[in-house]
């Protein structure tokens, strides 16, 4: 059986599109990362989530996952409320920064992980479309206060996976899924 370790309809949605049957089981893995890059968290964070649902399901293989955007060494997680939404995206408006997905598939056997990063640019936004953005309500559930999907006129450029960006880079997932070469046995 495939769990997924994640409440995200996107997650779920990309996973349901690669044709895969699976449960949604959300994670409580307590999320904690002072001292690690962008890189490092969503690693982390992907192989927590998919750990404390493995060791409330062992005989499952369990699918975690988290998304981190970056800008200047700077992490940019889930806003915390709509001011904190608008900081992040006046900080991202007109510029470049990475996204990062980490991705765990654990079972009894071991782990297989993978950080797939995607290059984003911004438009330089301005602030009546900040504010517009802000309160769809939309930004507030998303790392870096955004989803490149809303389609709002934010981005400007991707480099890289599209669905790494939403949330789940669904090629390297596949792959991982299939028992194809492509995560890090650890």
């Amino acid at each position: 059986m495939l769990i997924l370790a994640s409440n995200s309809p996107r997650r779920r949605e990309l996973l349901a599109q690669l044709g895969f049957s699976f449960a949604v089981e959300p994670s409580r893995f307590e999320e904690c990362a002072a001292g690690l890059s962008a890189r490092e968290t969503a690693a982390r964070f992907a192989r927590g989530k998919a750990e404390e649902v493995l060791s409330r399901f062992p005989g499952a293989r369990v699918l975690g996952a988290d998304t981190v955007v970056a800008l200047e060494g700077e992490i940019f997680g889930k806003p915390a409320s709509s001011e904190d939404a608008k900081r992040m995206l006046r900080a991202l408006s007109g510029k470049t920064h990475s996204v990062f997905t980490g991705v765990c598939l654990a079972d009894m056997g071991g782990r297989k992980e993978l950080v797939v990063e995607s290059r984003v640019t911004f438009y330089a936004l301005s602030e009546a479309l900040i504010e517009e953005y802000v309160k769809t309500g939309s930004s507030l559930d998303k790392a870096g206060a955004y989803g490149i999907q809303d389609g709002f006129p934010l981005v400007e450029r991707c480099e890289g996976s599209f669905t790494n960006v939403v949330g789940l880079p669904v090629e390297e997932v596949r792959a991982l899924l299939e028992g194809a070469p492509g995560g890090n046995k650890c």
